[in-house]
């Protein structure tokens, strides 16, 4: 698949080989890296650049039918292009693929973005136990942050 902006990007699957790789981009983009290796590499895609290097990052882990996007991180060279957008897109096709109800997401910065993605704003308390619990809403990410639900299907 190719979402790139022209930048001759490819998103694919990860590899565990690209689990240091990921780390690094969401460091680099100030986004938390705790627990990453828990499901790694199951729903998590990679952008790759020309050279083969990884410029951007995306994961869905999976929670009783339920995914949790989480480290949707682009290098800061090609912020701005699409490629975000690009590796959102491509994880909803995998959570669909994968018959999930729906995503969730906590952010602090991109709320408006991923709303534009077609994620809706919704209470903490909304969101099912088993994601609840996971080390993302239970340890990593603040209570401010911002909660957000994508349904797989209209009917949810």
């Amino acid at each position: 698949m190719r979402g790139d902006g022209g930048q001759g990007v490819c998103v694919r699957p990860a590899a565990c080989g690209d689990l240091e790789a990921v780390r690094a981009l969401l460091r680099a983009a100030s986004l938390p890296d705790d627990g990453l290796e828990e499901q790694f590499p199951g729903g998590y895609a990679v952008a790759e650049g020309e050279g083969g290097a990884l410029v951007g990052a995306a994961g869905v882990e999976v929670y009783a039918g339920d995914g949790l996007l989480r480290s949707v991180a682009v290098a800061a060279a090609l912020r701005g292009t699409g490629l975000g957008k690009a590796l959102a897109a491509d994880r909803k096709d995998w959570a669909r693929r994968e018959r999930l109800r729906s995503l969730y997401l906590l952010t602090s910065t991109a709320a408006d973005f991923f709303a534009r993605l077609g994620f809706s704003r919704i209470a903490r308390d909304d969101v099912p136990a088993p994601v609840r619990a996971s080390r993302e809403f239970v340890s990593v990410c603040p209570v401010s942050a911002t909660v957000m639900r994508w349904r797989t299907a209209p009917d949810g």
